[in-house]
């Protein structure tokens, strides 16, 4: 059985990948994830905003509302409660890196230009097998247009594709209103691998304290339609690879996106669950499905329900949901 599979230019053994989460904030934790047979891993991501909070430079950005990040800014804990500075996360990226035989991929969410390029170079140097853009546009001033927030993103990867050598990935939102267009303009722009979709944690209104309240859940295993409808329209359409995030509960969800069309599978909700160990089952689960189905290799199995394989590509498409809708009881 050839479970092996190629993303953002990286050769991994499985298509199932270690998402960033808690579990890999320490090298403990993420040699836990190599020894749960994970393929690669996404590390936790660094801010800009912690180490530049009290520079001229933050305030700027933060007071003119240009990107914010599925994190929400405002919604975090006090800057002393978060895990790894710039020198403590590069250590960790260089002994991670040293440590372990997968790939370790960093995260990174910047404010300005000069901290795309600076923190992708230093994540480059610290020995960083690929680089994901962890970008999240929430723009406050109403006259900022759809067009000019979708630039952004642009800019940002053309910035940090011309600043490094290594993969880089850009973690996508829904939100944008052609998904499909924008996704092309991305792997047009240099993009090695597009994942779908950034998680953005909504904030809660504290009805007793009149208060914001952040909140963060797990995803279930529900949240994977909207991603699995995008993987399976992208497939074949587009030249970058396709990272699937979100809703994997169990081997059904790795087995739906792969035969979406994605070329990895990500996962952090289940392994916080259950788990490191979790993973052995994620991979066992999609092995012994494509055995019992005659897959010899994932090559064979992805894409095989993509948008341009299926037998009536219109139930990826408005006709479905209207036949949707009349069949309800």
């Amino acid at each position: 059985m050839d479970l092996t599979t190629r993303y953002m230019g990286l050769e991994l053994k499985h298509p199932i990948v270690a998402s960033a989460s808690p579990l890999s904030e320490s090298l403990d934790g993420i040699k836990q994830l190599e020894d749960a047979n994970a393929a690669a891993v996404v590390m936790f991501s660094l801010y800009e905003e912690q180490i530049r909070q009290e520079s001229e430079a933050f305030d700027y950005f933060m007071e003119h509302g240009t990107l914010s990040f599925a994190e929400s800014l405002s919604y975090f804990p006090e800057i002393d409660d978060q895990p790894a500075g710039p020198d403590n996360y590069l250590d960790l990226v260089r002994r991670a890196s040293e440590a372990v035989d997968i790939p370790v991929i960093a995260s990174l969410n910047c404010v300005s230009s000069e901290g795309w390029i600076d923190y992708a170079r230093q994540l480059q140097g610290a020995g960083a097998s690929g680089l994901e853009l962890n970008i999240y546009a929430i723009e406050a001033n109403l006259a900022v247009s759809g067009r000019e927030v979708e630039q952004c993103y642009l800019d940002i990867l053309r910035l940090v594709k011309s600043s490094v050598s290594i993969p880089v990935a850009l973690k996508l939102s829904p939100f944008f209103s052609a998904i499909g267009h924008m996704a092309k303009q991305l792997d047009d722009a240099g993009a090695d691998a597009l994942v779908l979709f950034n998680r953005f944690y909504q904030p809660d209104l504290d009805i007793d304290h009149l208060e914001v309240a952040p909140t963060l859940r797990l995803s279930q295993a529900g949240e994977i339609r909207l991603p699995l409808l995008w993987i399976a329209l992208l497939h074949g359409n587009v030249s970058a690879s396709l990272g699937a995030t979100r809703g994997v509960e169990t081997a059904v969800e790795v087995i739906k996106y792969i035969l979406a069309g994605a070329d990895v599978v990500m996962s952090a909700s289940a392994l916080l669950r259950n788990g490191p160990r979790y993973l052995g089952n994620l991979v066992d689960g999609l092995s012994e499905w494509m055995d019992e189905r005659g897959f010899r290799s994932l090559g064979q199995m992805r894409g095989v329900m993509s948008r341009g394989k299926v037998k009536n590509p219109k139930a990826f498409e408005r006709a479905n949901y209207i036949k949707v809708l009349e069949s309800y009881k």
